[in-house]
C-alpha cells in the first residue's frame, strides 16, 4: 500500500471536503505544510496580515457562504492569536476547523521555542480540539473535524498537528464516512412535543414568534415568514435573528432586548405564549431573568439541548435543527386572525417609534444607514461592535437578498473588516460593506493591506466620533460624565478638530486603497456612489459624525425589558 505524509494527507483531506480557501498565515511549525500546498496547486491561501484578523475573515467567510472556514497557522504565538476569533465563532455558531501547527512530540511538555497548549488553552471555546498523536489516526482525525464543525450547534474544531507527526508517513487512505461514539447530534423532530407547542399557538390570544440566530445560521428564513404569514403572529428578533423575516414586513415588530424598539420589548412583556426559535436567551435581550415575558408559556426549539432551559425555563422543549422544526410546522398550523393584539402593538410603535418622533437634522449614524437601504437592494453588511452596530441592527433594512452579520455572543471589536474581507473572497460580485467605529477599526487596520492585494472591493464605513461610544455612553448617563479612557484623541476632551490621529483618508490611500471623508449629510450618497464603481479596490468611507449622538432605547443597568431609556 502507497503511504504519503501527512502533510500530503492534509492537502489530500482538504480537497476531498470541498475546502475551496484556506486563511493561514506560515511559521516554523507549519511551513511543510506550505509546501506542499504550493506543490499541489489547487487550494487558495490568504495570507492576511495577523492571526487575529484570520480567524475572523474565516469566520464570515463561513457564515456567508454556509462552508466550513478553514484556518492554517504555526505554533505558539500563532496559535494563542486564534483564541479570540475561536471564543467569537463558538459563541455564534459558526463552523470552522483550524489546523495549528506544533513542535515534535518529543518535545511537548518540555518549555520548546513556541510550545503552547493550545487544545488545553482552547477546551471551553471549542466544540472539539485534539492534538494529532499517531499518524495512523490522523485521516480519521481531519474527516471528525469536519463533520463536528458543521453538525449539530455548528462551531470551530482546532486540529493540533505535530511536526514529526506531519513528516511521518502512512496510509494515503481517507475516510468517506464516520462513526464517533457518543457524538449523535439530533436531526429529526419530537412530533409530540412540536403538535404540542402548535396547539398552545393556536390557542393563545396574544402569541409572539421570537427568532434567534438559530432561525438564520439554519438557512430557516423564507419558511419562518411564511409560517409567521400563515398564523399571523407577530415577530421579534434577537441582533443575531434580525433578517430572520425581512424587516419591511407587516409582521415584523423589531429587536427586542437592551436596546431593542419600544413595541418589541413591551411585546414580550405582554404577550400569553413566547413561541422561541434558535436563541439562547442571553442577558441582552432579557434584563431581569424573574421579569422575562412574565405572563407567558414559552416554547422553545433549538438544536442544541444544553442551551434549554439553561438560562429561562421553558414550558414546551422542542430540541431540533430549526429548518426541520418550522418546515415540519407548516404541515399542522391552520390560519388564524389576531387584530387586536397587532393592532395594540402597532399602538406602542405609534406612542414611541424607533428613533423618536422627530428625525435629527444633518448627518447622522441612522442617515447613514438609511442611504444604504436606499442604494443597495443586495450586500453583505458586517459590523463592528459598538455603537455604530446597534444603529445599524436597528435601521438596517434586510431581505432576502440583504444580509447582515456582527459578533454577537461575544461582541469582539476588530471582526468589522475582516469579517467583510471574509465575506468578500466568499461572494465575488456581492457588494460587502464593513461598519465600526474609529476605535474597532484600529484593531484590524492592517487588514486594508490584505483587501487590497486580494482585490477585494469591500466598502470599509468608519463611524468616527473621536469616542470609543458605547462604553462613553455609559459614562454619560450612569457614571456621572466621568470619561475615563473612551477619548482616543485626549483624555480630558473630545476631540474638535480633524484630521483625526490617524488620518484614515492618507493610512487608506498608503495602502492603495481609496479614502473618502464625509461631513455633511449631502456627500453621503456621492460617497456611496463612488465606493461601488470601485470593483477591485477596497474605499474607505470617515463618517464625521457628533460623540453626543447615543443609542435609544437603553435598557438601564440591572433593568427590566421596561425600563427603557427613550431619550
Amino acid at each position: 500500500m502507497r503511504k504519503i505524509s501527512g502533510n500530503k494527507l492534509l492537502v489530500k483531506a482538504l480537497k476531498e471536503e470541498g475546502v475551496e480557501v484556506v486563511f493561514g498565515y506560515p511559521g516554523a511549525c507549519t511551513i511543510d505544510i506550505g509546501d506542499e500546498i504550493y506543490k499541489q496547486g489547487d487550494l487558495r491561501i490568504v495570507l492576511p496580515r495577523q492571526e487575529v484578523a484570520l480567524v475572523h475573515e474565516a469566520d464570515a467567510y463561513a457564515r456567508t457562504t454556509g462552508k466550513t472556514g478553514v484556518c492554517l497557522v504555526t505554533s505558539g504565538p500563532g496559535a494563542t492569536n486564534l483564541v479570540t476569533g475561536l471564543a467569537t465563532a463558538y459563541y455564534d455558531s459558526v463552523p470552522l476547523v483550524c489546523f495549528t501547527g506544533q513542535v515534535a512530540r518529543h518535545l511537548i511538555g518540555n518549555d520548546a521555542f513556541q510550545e503552547v497548549d493550545i487544545v488545553g488553552i482552547t477546551r471551553s471555546i471549542t466544540k472539539y480540539g485534539v492534538t494529532v498523536r499517531n499518524r495512523e489516526d490522523f485521516g480519521r482525525i481531519i474527516k471528525e473535524a469536519f463533520y463536528i464543525a458543521r453538525t449539530g450547534r455548528p462551531g470551530p474544531v482546532l486540529v493540533d498537528l505535530p511536526k514529526d507527526v506531519m513528516a511521518e508517513l502512512g496510509s494515503a487512505e481517507y475516510p468517506a464516512t464516520v462513526n464517533i461514539r457518543g457524538y449523535r447530534p439530533s436531526t429529526g423532530v419530537h412530533i409530540g412535543q412540536l403538535k404540542r407547542a402548535v396547539k398552545m399557538l393556536e390557542k393563545a390570544q396574544k402569541p409572539l414568534f421570537l427568532a434567534g440566530g438559530g432561525v438564520n445560521i439554519a438557512g430557516a428564513g423564507e419558511l419562518f415568514q411564511e409560517l409567521a404569514e400563515r398564523t399571523q403572529v407577530p415577530v421579534v428578533t434577537t441582533v443575531m435573528g434580525r433578517g430572520a423575516i425581512d424587516t419591511n414586513h407587516p409582521l415584523f415588530v423589531g429587536n427586542l432586548g437592551m436596546h431593542g424598539k419600544y413595541a418589541a420589548n413591551m411585546a414580550v412583556n405582554a404577550c400569553d405564549l413566547l413561541f422561541s426559535i434558535g436563541t439562547r436567551f442571553n442577558d441582552r435581550i432579557t434584563g431581569k431573568l424573574h421579569s422575562f415575558a412574565p405572563h407567558a408559556k414559552i416554547v422553545h426549539i433549538d438544536i442544541d439541548t444544553a442551551a434549554i432551559s439553561k438560562n429561562v425555563q421553558v414550558d414546551v422543549p422542542v430540541v431540533a435543527d430549526a429548518k426541520e422544526a418550522v418546515s415540519r410546522m407548516l404541515d399542522y398550523v391552520t390560519p388564524c386572525r389576531r387584530e387586536a393584539w397587532l393592532e395594540r402593538i402597532e399602538a406602542w410603535d405609534r406612542e414611541h417609534p424607533l428613533g423618536g418622533t422627530k428625525k435629527k437634522a444633518g448627518m447622522t449614524p441612522r442617515s447613514i444607514i438609511e442611504t444604504i437601504n436606499e442604494m443597495f437592494e443586495e450586500a453583505i453588511v458586517i459590523t463592528d461592535v459598538g455603537q455604530h452596530q446597534m444603529f445599524t441592527a436597528q435601521y438596517l433594512e434586510l431581505t432576502r437578498k440583504k444580509r447582515l452579520h456582527m459578533s454577537g455572543g461575544l461582541g469582539t471589536m476588530g471582526y468589522g473588516l475582516p469579517g467583510a474581507i471574509g465575506a468578500g473572497i466568499g461572494n465575488p460580485g456581492v457588494p460587502v460593506i464593513a461598519i465600526s467605529g474609529d476605535g474597532g477599526i484600529q484593531m484590524s487596520i492592517q487588514e486594508l493591506a490584505t483587501a487590497v492585494i486580494e482585490e477585494v472591493p469591500v466598502i470599509c464605513c468608519i463611524f468616527n466620533n473621536g469616542v470609543l461610544g458605547m462604553v462613553r455612553q455609559w459614562q454619560k448617563l450612569f457614571y456621572g460624565k466621568r470619561y475615563s479612557m473612551t477619548n482616543l484623541e485626549t483624555e480630558t476632551e473630545v476631540p474638535k478638530d480633524w484630521p483625526y490621529v490617524p488620518d484614515f483618508v492618507r493610512l487608506a490611500e498608503s495602502y492603495g486603497a481609496v479614502g473618502l471623508r464625509v461631513t455633511r449629510q449631502e456627500e453621503v450618497k456621492e460617497a456611496f456612489q463612488k465606493a461601488r464603481e470601485s470593483k477591485r479596490t477596497p474605499v474607505v468611507i470617515e463618517f464625521i459624525l457628533d460623540p453626543e449622538e447615543l443609542v435609544y432605547p437603553m435598557i438601564q443597568p440591572g433593568g427590566t425589558l421596561k425600563d427603557m431609556i427613550l431619550d
